[in-house]
């Protein structure tokens, strides 16, 4: 077995481990554990796919890739921030 073959394993493995959390309710689905599981998953397979093109499965992995980076950059955008000490306003 080549090395863009265990790397699309590995990366198969981690988007199953993150879909089999979410729906044993393990994992939240739109929290970045789960979807940093879902965009390094999608990239090893990307990876993968480099060495032997498959279209309609390169197009697949970059849409799944593109949702959870998409999600993961909503988690920074909207996280709370914490108020720094020092003067309050009234």
């Amino acid at each position: 077995m080549s090395g863009p073959d265990i790397a699309g394993l590995v990366g198969v493995l981690l988007i199953l481990l993150a879909y089999a959390g979410g729906v044993s309710n393990q994992l939240d689905a739109k929290k970045a554990p789960a979807l940093l599981m879902n965009l390094v998953g999608a990239l090893l397979i990307l990876f993968s796919l480099y060495f032997e093109r498959n279209l309609s499965a390169i197009v697949m992995e970059t849409a799944w890739a593109l949702v959870a980076l998409i999600g993961l950059l909503r988690l920074v955008v909207n996280r709370p921030r914490r108020r720094r000490s020092g003067f309050r306003r009234s």
